[in-house]
């Protein structure tokens, strides 16, 4: 994404922040809590985050490393977000817990660590001009694991293609780009209306 696209973006969620506030799912463009949750227990199924690295890039206020604490004992979480506001938050959330590490970057930029397993929920979800981005950015993501990539898209089937913000992937041309990465690629369908989830495992 380029300079433009990124402060679009943040202008979207400090204007989610200041409608919803800081703490609310809505701030981080959810639609509701459930809606977050159901993305949130897909990737749970597809992993095993006991004793591992995990990393969640677009993390936004940590949510997610709340959720793998209730399910996976020994999880070591480094969440990146480019929302200063977001990794702030996330940051006293977490304070005084050493298994959670928030940075405050550019994913498209930042030399992603490796981690056991690679989350991004709701990362690839904003437009770019760039039509090749979506890929570029999976294969970072890929590049960074060391077992497992889970990520999720909107499906543009269902998804409005006004959007002004948000964009739908063909499902078809996503999969067909993640087998040239990996030869286990399993896609989840089916436990929202516009959303995939990708599970690609080394």
């Amino acid at each position: 994404m380029d300079l433009l696209e990124r402060a679009t973006v943040m202008h979207f969620h400090r204007h989610r922040i200041a409608l919803h506030g800081i703490e609310s799912v809505q701030s981080m463009g959810w639609r509701a809590l459930a809606s977050q949750r159901s993305r949130f227990e897909v990737i749970a199924q597809a992993i095993d985050a006991a004793d591992s690295t995990v990393l969640d890039v677009g993390c936004g206020t940590g949510d997610l490393k709340q959720f793998l604490d209730e399910r996976f004992q020994g999880v070591s979480y480094l969440g990146i977000d480019q929302q200063p506001e977001f990794i702030a938050a996330a940051r006293a959330r977490y304070r005084g817990d050493d298994s959670a590490v928030f940075i405050e970057g550019n994913a498209d930029r930042l030399a992603l660590p490796r981690a056991d397993v690679v989350i991004a929920c709701g990362l690839l979800g904003y437009r770019s001009a760039n039509p090749r981005h979506v890929f570029q950015t999976i294969a970072r993501l890929f590049a960074a694991t060391q077992r497992t990539l889970v990520f999720n898209v909107l499906d543009q089937r269902h998804f409005p293609s006004d959007h002004p913000l948000l964009v739908g992937r063909d499902l078809t041309e996503v999969e067909a780009f993640c087998r040239q990465l990996c030869a286990d690629v399993t896609r989840v369908d089916g436990y929202a209306v516009d959303d995939a989830t990708f599970v690609l495992r080394m």
